[in-house]
């Protein structure tokens, strides 16, 4: 046991290392549940096609509107304060919504407003906890810490929380929400234990306006970083332009059930599991760079593989490999990016970057609709192939300074 949780949570991370992540898992039980049981709560309040995508917009949405205020938030306040904060916010409105249900008052107008309030508040709470790898975890060891991270959204928000969000759902409407109000407040508890250093007080005072802009600056001027949001943009509209049409791409032109179907996001996350296991000793031998090329190409190719595919069995595996490059992907951008940023700007450059991520499938998503409207549902696919390969192209020999950025090699 003692040489597992080594190998989970090495001791020369240290406790406050152990106590985030753990934090990070338990918030990601609690939303894997939500990510199940709350469309099947909008679909019970409505049968409007609008509605219920209106409620996956709410969602996303708060991130366009307050993502950067969030961000510089965070790089003004005590960041572990503002992630309390907002978690107690969020299982308040969670408890609230679970009184409407039981009392039988839950009705659509009410879900949406909720939806949209929690959306609001996981902006606030995720601008503020990406802040603090960084403040726990060496620049060395950023790419473990994020691994770490990721394989708990992966297993906790992916694989075990949605069956299980389903499953308390058809015990009874309120009990998924039960159970994310208690992780919501575990989380909570688990963070107050975590010690950081506080990050230096400001010489002069500045309205948020001004911090904004200044990490927006920052950014700009920051070669490697710049090109790094860009891509991570770019990629995002052509990820998503299929992606926002994928269940009409999987149930009409490859003929699959509702089951299948939903095999496919099981077998994504599979593959990200399958990379947890082999991350840290893929990151030791690989260089970054040559992780990233790779895993870029590999993003390529899969909008390839799926634009001719015509097999059940081609998109489940398209799906695994998806899974098992992104988290390899996802593990080290996020270290990269986090490792080149002076530490009084994390909370801006981390909402930034998130910022591009949900304005890029936003984006994605309409121009996937258009495109399968006019020539079919493999044209997205098609899309994504030919403008993810431009970028790579344009990209490639930039990602060996960017694999560099920060580095204390």
């Amino acid at each position: 046991m003692s040489a597992l949780l080594e190998a989970v949570f090495p001791r020369r991370l240290g406790r406050s290392f152990r106590w985030l992540v753990t934090s990070s898992w338990t918030s990601n039980i609690g939303d894997g549940i939500a990510l199940a049981a709350g469309p099947l709560l909008v679909a019970s309040q409505t049968d409007s096609a609008f509605l219920v995508a209106l409620a996956a917009m709410l969602q996303r949405l708060p991130w366009l509107v307050f993502g950067l205020w969030a961000g510089a938030l965070a790089d003004r306040l005590d960041r572990r304060r503002m992630v309390m904060v907002a978690n107690g916010l969020r299982a308040a409105v969670i408890v609230a919504l679970c009184v409407f249900i039981v009392t039988g008052t839950a009705g659509i107008v009410v879900v949406l407003v909720v939806m949209l309030v929690l959306g609001v508040a996981e902006v606030f709470v995720d601008s503020a906890s990406q802040t603090l790898l960084p403040m726990v975890t060496p620049k060395e060891d950023l790419a473990i810490g994020q691994a770490r991270l990721m394989a708990g959204f992966v297993t906790a928000n992916q694989l075990a929380g949605p069956p299980l969000g389903a499953f308390l759902f058809a015990a009874g409407a309120a009990w998924p929400f039960v159970a994310q109000a208690v992780t919501a407040a575990l989380a909570i508890l688990l963070v107050s234990r975590i010690v950081v250093t506080p990050v230096p007080p400001r010489a002069t005072r500045t309205h948020i306006r001004q911090d904004i802009s200044e990490g927006l600056r920052w950014v700009w001027r920051n070669p490697a970083v710049r090109t790094l949001m860009l891509t991570i943009l770019t990629f995002n509209v052509t990820y998503a332009a299929p992606m926002g049409v994928f269940v009409l791409y999987a149930t009409e032109h490859l003929g699959m059930s509702t089951l299948q179907f939903g095999l496919l996001t099981t077998a994504s996350a599979v593959g990200g599991l399958f990379s947890t296991l082999i991350f840290d000793k893929l990151q030791r031998r690989v260089p970054f760079a040559t992780l990233m090329r790779v895993v870029l190409t590999c993003e390529v190719l899969w909008h390839l593989a799926l634009a001719v595919n015509t097999t059940h069995w081609g998109a489940l595996v398209a799906m695994f490999a998806f899974g098992a490059y992104a988290f390899i992907w996802g593990a080290i951008s996020n270290a990269v990016r986090q490792r080149a940023t002076p530490i009084e700007l994390q909370g801006r450059v981390s909402s930034l970057n998130m910022v591009s991520i949900f304005g890029g499938i936003l984006l994605g998503n309409a121009i996937g609709g258009l495109i399968a409207e006019q020539w079919g549902l493999a044209a997205p696919f098609w899309f994504g192939f030919v403008g993810a390969g431009i970028t790579l192209v344009l990209i490639w020999r930039s990602l060996g300074s960017i694999a560099h950025a920060g580095s204390t090699e």
